[in-house]
């Protein structure tokens, strides 16, 4: 049988073991220089090997996660810049902070190199914020950090493009999606309203990168993405988060469907 008949033959040696036995092996040069030497295997023309091989789509993913790098920090430019192959770099960065760094690998939208037609999308008058794959596919994607990125990168951070109107994106948290969805005792301050409300320090707002945790049922695993800013998470008037701690109060209760605006509830012109 060729190597191929046999993929990641070295690097089942160590599947499953301890992170920190993993990185002892992938720190040594000869299990190193073997594990770079082969080749990887999948059935052609599947999207694994996409994901496999699109170095131009590999990023390295920091503390502080950047989702507009340039092409120029891709896998690829930074294998032709150094003379390594481009397994190499991935394996270097996938080996900082302790074997604990993730990849980047935009899927669809970065064909150009930047968020442009992200932000095409998010501009158009049909568009609705809201993102979320947090079921099937919650250990590999973690979109739960969508409104914070909305309001870091494309409010405050972006440098590749324009940035978009704070209170705009606000509204289209808020207000706009409440009225989209039918939920017409919430999305805005006012009196007789849900008392649902977001403290944040906006200029302190960060976002960190995802780790995976194991509290799934029988270990299973998903991403979690932390922040800080978030001075105070209320829930029905109650403060239910504290500094992004919980404070024991859980005023949450499950919603079936539209909900009618409240009987003298006195909402602004301009918010509807």
């Amino acid at each position: 049988m060729g190597q191929r008949d046999k993929p990641y033959q070295t690097f089942r040696q160590i599947w499953g073991a301890p992170l920190e036995q993993q990185m002892k092996a992938l720190r040594d040069p000869a299990f190193r220089a073997k594990l770079l030497a082969e080749e990887p295997a999948y059935p052609a023309g599947e999207i694994i090997e996409m994901l496999c091989i699109a170095y131009h789509k590999m990023f390295s993913l920091g503390e502080r996660p950047n989702y507009e790098p340039t092409p120029e920090e891709s896998a690829k430019a930074v294998a032709e810049r150094t003379g390594k192959h481009p397994r190499e770099v991935v394996l270097d960065w996938m080996m900082e902070r302790d074997g604990k760094a993730l990849i980047y690998f935009p899927l669809m939208n970065y064909h150009c190199g930047s968020l442009a037609d992200v932000e095409t999308m998010l501009t158009h008058p049909n568009t609705a914020f809201g993102l979320s794959d947090g079921g099937a596919h919650c250990g590999i994607i973690c979109d739960a950090s969508f409104p914070t990125t909305l309001l870091t990168h494309w409010g405050r951070d972006r440098t590749r493009g324009r940035k978009l109107p704070l209170e705009w994106l606000v509204h289209g948290l808020t207000a706009r999606n409440a009225a989209l969805v039918g939920l017409q005792d919430r999305g805005v301050i006012a009196p007789g309203m849900k008392a649902d409300v977001n403290v944040i320090d906006f200029d302190h707002l960060t976002l960190y990168s995802p780790h995976i945790v194991n509290d799934l049922p029988a270990g299973g695993k998903r991403l979690i993405q932390k922040t800080d800013g978030y001075t105070a998470s209320i829930v029905s008037g109650a403060v239910a988060f504290r500094n992004g701690e919980p404070t024991g109060t859980l005023n949450g209760r499950l919603v079936r469907g539209a909900q009618k605006r409240p009987e003298g509830a006195r909402i602004p012109a301009a918010a509807d």
